[in-house]
This record gives C-alpha cells, sequence and structure tokens, in this order.
C-alpha cells in the first residue's frame, strides 16, 4: 500500500525551491491523466478506463492532503467516466446510430451559457462555506466507513473567482465530452490555460505544466473534432 502514499516519491523534479518531489501515485494518475484526454481528442472510446484510472488515484492524493472539496470533484468525474463509457459505447436511438461529434444547439448553447455564468459567480461569491461544506461533508462519509478523520478548517480561497470558474466549468465540459459535443474542447482550452496561470502564481510548476500539455491536446482535440463534424457535409457534397 506504500505505493499510493504521496511521501513515496518518484522523482524530484528542478521546479521552485527546492525542487518539486513527484509521488509515483501523482506520476502514474497524471499519465493516465493525459492518456485519456489523448484518446478522448481522437474519438477512442479507451479514454474511459483511463480516465476512470486517473480519477481514482487522484481522489486518492486529494485524501492525503485533505483537499476533500476537490475529491468530491473527482468522484463526480468518476461517475461521469462511467456515463460516458456507455453513452459512446451503446446506440444513440432507435435506429442504431452510433453517438455522433457535433455542436451543442443555439438553444442548449444559450442556456448551458446563461447557468454556468450563474453558477460560477455564485460559486465564486460563497466558495469559501461551500468548499467547506464539501470539506466537512466528504469527512463524515469517510467516517462512516471508520477514517477517523478530524473536522478540516479550510483556509480562505487565494483566487475565488478563477477557481470557481475552473470548477464549474470542469463540470459542464465534462458532461458536454459524454454527449460528444465539440464545445467540451473549447472548454478544456480555457481551463487548461486558467489552470496553467493559477498554479503557477502558487508556485506549483509541475502541475502547471502538465495543465500546459493538457493545453496543447485540447486545442488539437478542438481542432479534430471540428474537423470531424466538417466531414459528413463534405461528403454529402461529393
Amino acid at each position: 500500500m506504500s505505493w499510493f502514499d504521496i511521501s513515496n516519491t518518484l522523482v524530484t523534479i528542478p521546479l521552485g525551491e527546492g525542487g518539486y518531489a513527484m509521488s509515483w501515485i501523482e506520476a502514474v494518475g497524471t499519465l493516465f491523466g493525459l492518456l485519456c484526454i489523448w484518446f478522448a481528442s481522437l474519438e477512442k472510446t479507451i479514454n474511459y478506463p483511463f480516465g476512470l484510472i486517473n480519477v481514482t488515484l487522484f481522489a486518492i492524493i486529494f485524501f492525503q492532503i485533505q483537499l476533500y472539496g476537490l475529491l468530491l470533484l473527482q468522484l463526480f468525474f468518476f461517475c461521469a467516466n462511467v456515463y460516458g463509457w456507455y453513452a459512446w459505447t451503446h446506440p444513440a436511438n432507435e435506429q442504431g446510430d452510433a453517438l455522433a461529434i457535433r455542436w451543442l444547439p443555439r438553444n442548449k448553447l444559450v442556456t448551458t451559457s446563461i447557468a454556468s455564468v450563474i453558477a460560477i459567480a455564485l460559486l465564486a461569491l460563497f466558495i469559501d462555506p461551500v468548499f467547506a461544506a464539501l470539506a466537512r461533508t466528504s469527512v463524515g462519509l469517510l467516517n462512516l466507513f471508520g477514517a477517523g478523520l478530524t473536522p478540516p478548517s479550510p483556509q480562505p480561497d487565494a483566487f475565488p473567482f478563477w477557481d470557481a470558474a475552473i470548477t464549474v466549468l470542469s463540470v459542464v465540459a465534462q458532461i458536454l465530452m459524454t454527449r460528444k459535443y465539440v464545445e467540451n474542447w473549447i472548454l478544456w482550452v480555457v481551463i487548461n490555460i486558467i489552470s496553467v496561470g493559477v498554479y503557477a502564481a502558487q508556485g506549483v510548476y509541475a502541475m502547471s505544466l502538465e495543465y500546459l500539455i493538457l493545453l496543447f491536446i485540447a486545442a488539437n482535440g478542438t481542432r479534430m473534432w471540428i474537423a470531424s463534424t466538417r466531414r459528413p457535409a463534405e461528403e454529402a457534397c461529393a
């Protein structure tokens, strides 16, 4: 079980003061996360098994470093990956057609945009009590299984607006990905740009570098999925 311990260092990366000690679980979790996003950009269903491993390992990491709100977010991503795996491998309608890459309909785009803006504003305003409540809920659930954790006292959020934006947009992007909407990649590009800046500002340079890599993968995914939506029209014209 020591492999799952974040103090079990794989390599020390020369970033920041004293370097950054990357654990085995973080390295493997990050690798599976990168593979998940890469295969998703290629519209390969195998991205979901990789995603399930990624969020499971990251949930263990967040448990150990007492980021219980992020732990709950990983539980959401786990459920979304299970649903996405099902949606991508089962017929989308009674005719047996597979789920196709497409753009979000205008009415759904407007509704999603408005809901996202409102959710970001509300979460930014109440982010400290919301995540404190999530942390207490997580600890309470874990203590039901005998974890014996002390109720946490989270510090005020360093970047409430950007943190709220990352959280809300990540949930929306993950949902859109399960339904193969192109907009999911545009959102991941935005999320990764924000994440690179936030992690760099906090001195977590290894994670900033990871999200820079994810930014390029998301940009490539945007390009490929947009091209995929044009292909049927081009074939029809031919």
